[in-house]
């Protein structure tokens, strides 16, 4: 038998040292990656609603917020105890109001789908531009959402989950509402602005959102950049959807003070009629509640027109985005290309026998 040395078999015992090592840690990695939870929250709404604002400020990030180019994208991570792995929140932003919609197919992916939530921001000093901006952003989410799943048209069964997920069996409103796919926050911001507002314009858009959150199944925030306690009130809602925290059981309906209202926790008997001021709702002909609603708040707030909120389909053409020193350059730069196709098509014909240039060839260049 031969013999064995002592430096072979340190060298065999160091390799199988190595080994078990290595098994027991890729076997307990994938317990601990399951013990990780991994969520997506798309903000978007109003154009300067105040997206940034609220994400930094959720975040505790003391930043000078800056215009969102396009989709921007950041994460969180925050560890549920001591010595535990952190959750991480993928968190993107669609800046532009309505005018990127199409954007939304980038975050919201077949991979995310039962992780991800929207907050959708709309700028309470702007009322014209609320309803718009909210129907818009919703159907262009629902539109992906819906093409992720693969489904036409939600099913009674999926349609059913998502009511389980909001209102209790027994609400007298569970047959009346169209609950949005995936969890669905709607902050109302610049609230400082909009405590101002008369009286009854208030309460025109407090129970007009009140209505559009319990239809779509969301939750129901007013907040201030400028007010602590209300946009502590809205990171508790955010951290809810990143990281699955308690979200708080704070209530309020006072269109006098910021509205707060979970999802659920609504009713269409406690928001009431649409407030008609100075508007017959007989002479309205509407298809159905959410039409008759929109009807009536466009009739106290009429909706921009169309030249003003006019979409912008090339970013580089959007005003928002414009920088003078790149546009400038950018400019000149087409202008020497145009000069050089034309001068390409003026050597290209002096190149040609004089019989073979048609009239058609001359007037192409002079064009």
């Amino acid at each position: 038998m031969p013999r064995v040395s002592s430096d072979t078999l340190w060298d065999f015992a160091a390799a199988e040292l190595q080994t078990r090592e290595s098994r027991s840690a890729d076997e307990e990695a994938p317990e601990e990656e399951a013990n990780v939870s991994e969520r997506t929250v798309l903000f978007m709404g109003s154009k300067s609603g105040g997206k940034t604002t609220i994400l930094l400020r959720c975040l505790d990030r003391d930043e000078a917020p800056k215009p969102t180019l396009a989709l921007e994208y950041t994460f969180g991570r925050r560890a549920r105890g001591h010595n535990t792995p952190k959750d991480i929140a993928h968190l993107w932003e669609l800046g532009g109001g309505i005018s990127l919609s199409d954007l939304v197919q980038i975050p919201i992916t077949h991979q995310n789908i039962s992780t991800v939530s929207v907050v959708l921001v709309l700028d309470l000093s702007k009322p014209s531009t609320l309803w718009g901006t909210l129907e818009k952003l919703l159907q262009a989410a629902l539109n992906h959402l819906e093409k992720v799943c693969a489904l036409p048209q939600r099913s009674g069964a999926s349609k059913q989950r998502e009511l389980l997920r909001i209102l209790p069996k027994d609400h007298p409103d569970r047959e009346l509402i169209s609950p949005f796919p995936v969890p669905l926050l709607l902050i109302g911001s610049k609230y400082d602005i909009f405590q101002d507002f008369e009286s009854e314009k208030r309460k025109v858009i407090c129970k007009t959102l009140r209505f559009l959150a319990h239809y779509y199944g969301a939750s129901l925030i007013f907040t201030s950049s400028k007010s602590e306690t209300t946009m502590s009130k809205a990171r508790s809602f955010v951290s809810h959807l990143a990281f699955g925290t308690e979200r708080g059981k704070s209530l309020s309906a006072d269109p006098s003070k910021p509205l707060i209202i979970p999802a659920g926790m609504d009713s269409l008997s406690q928001i009431g009629s649409p407030p008609a001021i100075d508007v017959d709702i007989g002479t309205l002909h509407a298809r159905n509640p959410l039409d008759l609603w929109k009807k009536v708040f466009e009739r106290v707030f009429p909706p921009e027109s169309t030249k003003e909120n006019k979409e912008v389909k090339d970013p580089a053409k959007d005003p928002q985005y414009c920088e003078p020193l790149i546009d400038s350059m950018r400019a000149q730069k087409d202008q020497d290309d145009v000069e050089r196709q034309s001068s390409n098509i003026l050597t290209s014909l002096m190149l040609l026998p004089i019989n073979a240039i048609s009239p058609d060839k001359i007037a192409f260049s002079i064009h």
